[in-house]
């Protein structure tokens, strides 16, 4: 039976279009990121062949780009689930034609951010025997499970909305259409089968966001249960969820802008859902900016030896250019831009969100590298300060690539806004 569906044309075909039409455009990004991608696993190979020294890494900063781009991914994740819930629970109507968008930022983010442990990892290939006999008091297998679980969670949570888009795929497109009869579970567009749609879409909701905080939770406890200067805070909890949650939204606002501009999402992707988002960033970015104030203003008080070493590094030593950048990106942009509704355009807000995400990788940069380039053993301070070498580099532009593909090809499977969704807005009468 053939789902009676969508009442308006119009949206289904703006919104189907890129599904529908190929163009050489979509072939050569496609190609162009598999290039990047492709050099990236070569310098990989070249890495498990002749060991992690190829990436710099030694005594005492153990952990490098790798994990540092495993906290940014795991960060930006909090784009998805967590806002999109938040945003359906409130009742926002203007979150509708957004909130895919930040689902699959939330799905792609994860699996991105997972990988960087096999980067890590000298034997790969061995990663299945602390899964085999997990040592359940250590905080990465905290990490593993967390991950697991909200991972899951978040296919689950993108996967139910996409049902009724999935069975008019199947009513309307030939391709693929098996699978997509498969995928849509019999979906008719009953007034019953919505109504346990919607249901399960907001258990779902509910869910999420306490698995979400307590996974960049958990993040920042494989940090803080060290004892290296400024990890071992009981802070780093509630920071590195704000941080998370700052980061998704620059994330979702660039990535709107990216999908306005090529799919020509402007009906959909609105000034009104930037200025929302922006007022949400600006929230954040306050959040964080006090996070950060009491963070430093702890250490500084307490003048512990090494703590104060790892501060000094951060506000005149090796890490000030990318402290104080990271506070420039982080803080000043938003503040300069935001706060004026005459600069809470969908541009500025892409320019504050752009910001905020390099900024927040520094952030990820100066938290694990700046602190292990100075342990409590003075001893060990002369061995150099950690600088990235191409094979890491490689990988992290490989990851962006990977990033990038995903979501194209997702783009190019199923609509990047939910139409059933956007069909069920109320109009104003």
């Amino acid at each position: 039976m053939e789902v009676e569906y969508p009442r308006d044309p119009r949206i289904e075909a703006a919104l189907l279009r890129p599904v529908l039409v190929t163009t050489w455009r979509f072939f050569a990004v496609v190609l162009a990121l598999l290039a990047v991608i492709a050099v990236g696993l070569f310098f990989w190979s070249e890495q498990l062949q002749v060991g992690l020294w190829m990436a710099g890494m030694t005594q005492p900063v153990y952990w490098g780009l790798y994990i540092t781009n495993y906290i940014f991914f795991i960060g930006i994740s909090h784009a998805g689930t967590l806002i999109s819930a938040i945003l359906r629970l409130t009742g926002a109507e203007w979150r509708r034609p957004i909130t895919r968008v930040a689902e699959v930022i939330t799905v792609v983010a994860l699996m991105m951010g997972s990988i960087n442990i096999l980067f890590d990892l000298g034997r790969p290939e061995l990663i299945y025997i602390p899964m085999l006999h997990p040592q359940f008091l250590s905080p990465l297998i905290w990490d593993v499970t967390a991950i697991t679980l909200y991972l899951t969670g978040s296919i689950v949570y993108l996967y139910l909305p996409l049902i009724p888009d999935i069975a008019l795929l199947r009513d309307r497109l030939p391709r693929f259409r098996r699978l997509n009869r498969i995928l849509a579970l019999g979906w008719t567009g009953s007034e019953r089968q919505h109504k346990l749609l919607e249901k399960a879409i907001s258990i779902m909701a509910v869910a999420i966001i306490p698995i979400a905080v307590s996974v960049h939770t958990v993040v920042s406890w494989t940090l803080a249960m060290t004892l290296v200067p400024m990890w071992h805070s009981p802070i780093f909890g509630p920071y590195f969820v704000v941080g998370a949650i700052f980061s998704g939204i620059a994330a979702l606002i660039v990535a709107m802008t990216i999908l306005r501009k090529a799919f020509h999402f402007e009906e959909f992707f609105t000034p009104l859902g930037f200025s929302n988002l922006s007022l949400l960033l600006i929230t954040m970015s306050c959040l964080w900016a006090y996070f950060t104030f009491a963070e430093h203003l702890t250490a500084w008080y307490g003048h512990e030896h090494a703590e104060m070493a790892v501060l000094e590094s951060r506000l005149s030593g090796d890490f000030a250019p990318y402290f104080w950048a990271m506070i420039f990106c982080c803080f000043v942009v938003p503040m300069a831009i935001l706060p004026f509704r005459r600069l809470r355009t969908p541009a500025g807000a892409t320019v504050a969100s752009v910001a905020v995400l390099i900024g927040m990788w520094l952030e990820r940069f100066v938290i694990v590298v700046g602190s292990a380039s100075y342990p409590r053993s003075a001893q060990m301070w002369d061995r150099g300060i950690y600088t990235p070498r191409a094979v890491e580099i490689s990988i992290f532009l490989a990851e962006i690539a990977a990033f990038v593909l995903a979501y194209v090809i997702f783009a190019k499977l199923f609509p990047m806004v939910s139409i059933w969704e956007v069909e069920e807005t109320p109009r104003p009468s």
